[in-house]
């Protein structure tokens, strides 16, 4: 997950046209275009992009929505029990440019109810624990709340990817009140340890640099790099007890009842 975005001011036309023309070219590098048609296909993508320009507010509220639900929770185990499985917060909104990028990659029409339907991680938010039970215990609370709906969920803790990526990865849909209408508004949740976190932002660096094309020697090692993580969980796990023996405060979704690391 990059940083999170900073607040943007709307672009002007000349700025916002400019990524259009970008993406155009791209594409007609892929296929032979008239001028005519590269010209309908931008017109197309520029009013596709303002359209974005709206959507990313509706999507930045829903990460401020979240992320408030999240601080709130870390506030009260900090004041109220002495002890927070929260460790750090991030954010981050998919810039215009990169949301159009993956829309185009990803095909279908270029709308941008079309483009919400497919593209599920225009926001996201994640929470780093220092254990795994904590990891399923954050989600399993937030998942309880009555305002938030769980929409999917894919458990790479129980069953990692095959390159050793570990982390809970959860689509959550929160309502936002706008002035004239309620907005469900749908953010990816990554929740995972600090060991995992550490490794994943090393893979990811790492493939980025090689182009997603490492070299074995690297690959082996990025392979061991996550089975002594995963061993470094384990290991944590088991002491996790002397720091906190009392079972976890308050109720649950029942969402991982039974799942690795689940809470009491």
């Amino acid at each position: 997950m990059d940083d999170a975005a900073s607040p943007q001011e709307r672009p002007s036309p000349v700025v916002a046209a400019q990524p259009v023309r970008d993406l155009v070219a791209a594409r007609a590098e892929q296929a032979v275009l008239t001028e005519s048609e590269q010209d309908e296909i931008a017109a197309g993508l520029r009013q596709v992009y303002e359209e974005f320009i709206a959507l990313r507010m509706h999507y930045q509220f829903g990460i401020d929505e979240v992320l408030t639900k999240v601080e709130i929770l870390r506030k009260e185990f900090e004041q109220m029990h002495d002890y927070s499985p929260i460790e750090h917060v991030r954010t981050r909104l998919k810039s215009v440019e990169s949301l159009m990028d993956k829309a185009l990659r990803t095909g279908g029409e270029m709308t941008v109810r079309a483009i919400r339907e497919r593209i599920h991680d225009i926001a996201g938010i994640r929470i780093t624990t220092s254990f795994v039970a904590d990891a399923y215990w954050i989600a399993d609370i937030l998942a309880s709340q009555g305002d938030l709906e769980v929409l999917t969920v894919k458990d790479y803790i129980a069953a990692p990817k095959p390159n050793g990526y570990r982390s809970l990865h959860l689509i959550v849909q929160v309502p936002v009140y706008l002035s004239t209408h309620v907005e469900q508004v749908p953010v990816e949740l990554q929740i995972r340890t600090i060991a995992m976190d550490f490794w994943a932002s090393t893979e990811h660096k790492l493939s980025y640099k090689y182009e997603k094309n490492l070299p074995p020697a690297l690959r082996e090692e990025l392979d061991d790099a996550a089975r002594v993580a995963n061993e470094l969980d384990a290991r944590m796990e088991r002491l996790r007890g002397e720091i906190r023996p009392q079972a976890a405060p308050g109720g649950g979704s029942g969402l991982f009842s039974g799942r690795p690391g689940s809470p009491a």
